[in-house]
């Protein structure tokens, strides 16, 4: 291990509170043969959940365990450890973050340590350098967490296209994919058991949450529902078999975006006014509309205001 690392080691176990807060403990269903989740629910990061509100889990090799995503702080991270030990003696190897979004790398800080490597997408480290700060300024004051630089992780191995990674009898491939809900998703499929953990890529029941580009998310799904797989993991939601119908509200949802946003743009209509008057027909088809749709024609507005 470099001096760099043992200092972040070091300074994550010196990290107030980081043997207390035992008593969370996260149920994990296995979805899969080997593959288990624990579902979040559909809320807003607070002072009571502490950011943990999104699906987080880990897939059992013969060699070793890869997690995929760690939770939404810290002390999540530690009740999913304890949740993998419940099931398997087999050493974590792998961390696995989807992308940047807090709810999903708060809790890398419980792994951290030898034998343990992070991955992400090759756009995640300057993603979680951009906005790390912030993150944890918002932690602190809307969250009640006290988080230090040492919780943002970034990874040691980087996604480009495609990687795979060999947990001993079972190999996991993971994509990069182009810029979609954020511009660092990473999607992690394992062949066995044709599992694929899509992560934020698709949302079942929340509102999908724009943070990167409304085409290219129409893109990537375009890409993604030409293929076949037995189970499909959200990011947020319910594990999904019936592929690729289960991605059609969220794509019908974006589907809608674009052709609204587009034909107001056409006629002229101001930012304030499409954000009243764009695709609040919908409402009542998702969890946390009022939360996140307006920011959503917001983002899509900006990119398509200015596509040729």
């Amino acid at each position: 291990m470099n001096k760099f690392r043992l200092t972040m080691l070091l300074a994550v176990c010196l990290l107030p509170g980081f043997v207390a807060a035992e008593a969370l403990s996260l149920r994990v269903t296995e979805v899969a043969p080997g593959i288990y989740v624990h579902f979040g629910r559909h809320q807003l990061p607070d002072r009571k959940n502490k950011g943990g509100i999104a699906n987080i889990g880990f897939i059992v090799g013969q060699r070793c365990v890869a997690v995929i995503d760690s939770g939404g702080n810290p002390e999540e991270g530690r009740a999913l450890r304890r949740a993998i030990r419940t099931v398997t003696t087999t050493p974590v190897c792998y961390v696995l973050n989807s992308h940047v979004h807090p709810d999903h790398i708060f809790g890398n800080s419980a792994f951290y340590g030898p034998g343990v490597q992070f991955v992400g997408h090759h756009k995640l480290s300057r993603a979680m350098a951009m906005r790390g700060p912030y993150y944890l300024e918002k932690a602190g004051r809307q969250w009640g967490l006290q988080l230090t630089e040492a919780d943002i992780i970034p990874p040691d191995l980087t996604v480009k296209k495609h990687m795979t990674l060999d947990l001993g009898g079972r190999k996991l491939l993971l994509t990069a994919h182009g810029t979609a809900h954020t511009d660092n998703d990473l999607s992690v499929y394992d062949a066995s058991t044709k599992t694929m953990w899509l992560a934020d890529l698709l949302f079942i029941g929340h509102i999908p949450v724009i943070d990167g580009s409304l085409k290219g998310w129409l893109q990537e799904l375009r890409k993604l529902q030409q293929r076949q797989f037995a189970v499909v993991i959200p990011g947020h939601g319910p594990v999904v078999r019936n592929w690729p119908a289960a991605m059609r509200p969220e794509q019908a949802y974006l589907q809608m975006l674009l052709r609204e946003i587009r034909a107001a743009i056409k006629k002229g209509v101001h930012l304030q006014d499409a954000v009243q008057g764009i695709g609040h027909s919908a409402r009542g088809q998702w969890q946390l509309f009022d939360q996140f749709h307006r920011k959503n024609v917001t983002t899509a507005f900006a990119e398509l205001e200015w596509e040729d």
